[in-house]
Protein backbone atom coordinates (compact mmCIF):
# COMPACT_ATOMS: atom_id res chain seq x y z
CA UNK A 1 0.00 0.00 0.00
CA UNK A 2 1.23 3.34 -0.77
CA UNK A 3 -0.01 6.67 0.47
CA UNK A 4 -0.66 9.52 -1.55
CA UNK A 5 -0.19 13.47 -0.23
CA UNK A 6 0.83 11.39 3.91
CA UNK A 7 1.80 12.75 6.83
CA UNK A 8 5.81 14.22 6.63
CA UNK A 9 5.13 15.38 2.85
CA UNK A 10 4.42 18.76 1.76
CA UNK A 11 1.13 18.10 0.15
CA UNK A 12 -1.70 19.78 2.35
CA UNK A 13 0.58 23.26 2.63
CA UNK A 14 1.13 22.80 -1.60
CA UNK A 15 -0.60 23.40 -4.74
CA UNK A 16 -2.49 19.57 -4.02
CA UNK A 17 -2.44 18.81 -7.73
CA UNK A 18 1.22 19.18 -8.00
CA UNK A 19 2.12 17.11 -5.07
CA UNK A 20 -0.72 14.25 -6.24
CA UNK A 21 1.38 13.87 -9.51
CA UNK A 22 4.62 14.03 -8.16
CA UNK A 23 3.69 11.06 -5.45
CA UNK A 24 1.65 9.34 -8.28
CA UNK A 25 4.96 9.57 -10.70
CA UNK A 26 7.21 8.30 -7.71
CA UNK A 27 4.98 5.44 -7.06
CA UNK A 28 4.55 4.07 -10.44
CA UNK A 29 8.17 4.49 -11.07
CA UNK A 30 8.84 2.58 -8.50
CA UNK A 31 6.66 -0.28 -8.92
CA UNK A 32 7.88 -1.00 -12.46
CA UNK A 33 11.44 -0.69 -10.62
CA UNK A 34 10.12 -3.76 -8.09
CA UNK A 35 8.69 -5.32 -11.33
CA UNK A 36 11.57 -5.46 -12.96
CA UNK A 37 14.00 -6.53 -9.89
CA UNK A 38 11.49 -9.09 -9.21
CA UNK A 39 10.96 -7.22 -5.32
CA UNK A 40 8.00 -8.45 -4.02
CA UNK A 41 8.09 -5.66 -0.86
CA UNK A 42 9.18 -2.43 -0.33
CA UNK A 43 9.19 -1.36 3.20
CA UNK A 44 10.57 2.08 4.70
CA UNK A 45 13.63 1.40 6.85
CA UNK A 46 12.82 2.46 10.35
CA UNK A 47 16.47 4.31 10.23
CA UNK A 48 15.71 6.09 7.50
CA UNK A 49 11.76 6.81 8.67
CA UNK A 50 12.84 8.37 11.73
CA UNK A 51 15.74 10.27 10.00
CA UNK A 52 12.91 11.52 8.13
CA UNK A 53 10.87 12.45 10.68
CA UNK A 54 13.51 14.07 12.80
CA UNK A 55 14.38 16.00 9.94
CA UNK A 56 10.55 17.57 9.15
CA UNK A 57 10.75 18.38 12.69
CA UNK A 58 14.40 20.40 12.54
CA UNK A 59 12.59 22.02 9.36
CA UNK A 60 8.88 22.80 11.66
CA UNK A 61 10.87 24.13 14.17
CA UNK A 62 12.48 26.99 12.45
CA UNK A 63 8.95 28.45 11.70
CA UNK A 64 6.41 29.73 13.55
CA UNK A 65 3.66 27.05 12.98
CA UNK A 66 5.15 24.67 16.05
CA UNK A 67 4.87 27.87 18.28
CA UNK A 68 0.85 28.17 18.17
CA UNK A 69 -2.02 26.30 19.18
CA UNK A 70 -4.04 25.00 16.16
CA UNK A 71 -5.14 21.43 14.66
CA UNK A 72 -1.49 21.47 12.47
CA UNK A 73 -0.39 20.56 15.75
CA UNK A 74 -3.33 18.98 17.23
CA UNK A 75 -3.91 21.56 19.84
CA UNK A 76 -7.98 21.12 18.75
CA UNK A 77 -8.01 17.76 20.09
CA UNK A 78 -7.76 18.13 23.89
CA UNK A 79 -4.72 15.35 25.14
CA UNK A 80 -3.59 14.89 21.76
CA UNK A 81 0.02 14.85 21.66
CA UNK A 82 1.45 17.63 19.74
CA UNK A 83 3.03 17.50 16.75
CA UNK A 84 3.45 18.66 13.06
CA UNK A 85 2.94 16.06 10.55
CA UNK A 86 3.51 18.41 7.21
CA UNK A 87 7.33 18.76 5.46
CA UNK A 88 8.05 22.68 4.78
CA UNK A 89 10.78 22.54 3.11
CA UNK A 90 8.74 22.70 -0.18
CA UNK A 91 7.82 20.93 -3.18
CA UNK A 92 11.06 21.18 -4.73
CA UNK A 93 13.43 19.84 -2.15
CA UNK A 94 10.59 16.96 -1.50
CA UNK A 95 10.91 15.94 -5.14
CA UNK A 96 14.89 16.22 -4.97
CA UNK A 97 14.88 13.91 -2.03
CA UNK A 98 12.07 11.28 -3.46
CA UNK A 99 14.62 11.50 -6.77
CA UNK A 100 17.24 10.98 -4.92
CA UNK A 101 16.22 8.19 -2.84
CA UNK A 102 14.81 5.96 -6.02
CA UNK A 103 18.06 7.15 -7.95
CA UNK A 104 20.12 5.13 -4.85
CA UNK A 105 18.42 1.80 -5.60
CA UNK A 106 15.41 3.30 -2.93
CA UNK A 107 17.91 3.63 -0.38
CA UNK A 108 15.93 3.94 3.05
CA UNK A 109 13.97 1.08 1.81
CA UNK A 110 14.00 -2.92 2.69
CA UNK A 111 13.22 -4.44 -0.51
CA UNK A 112 12.09 -8.16 0.05
CA UNK A 113 12.25 -11.06 -2.85
CA UNK A 114 10.13 -13.83 -2.14
CA UNK A 115 10.57 -15.95 -5.66
CA UNK A 116 12.19 -18.39 -5.43
CA UNK A 117 15.16 -18.63 -8.43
Amino acid sequence: MFMITGPESPSVLSNMPVSIEQHVEWIADCIQFLRTNDVDMIEANVDAENDWSRHCREVAEATLFTKTDSWYTGANIKGKPRGFQIYLGGVGAYRKKCDEIATNGYEGFVLTSTAVH
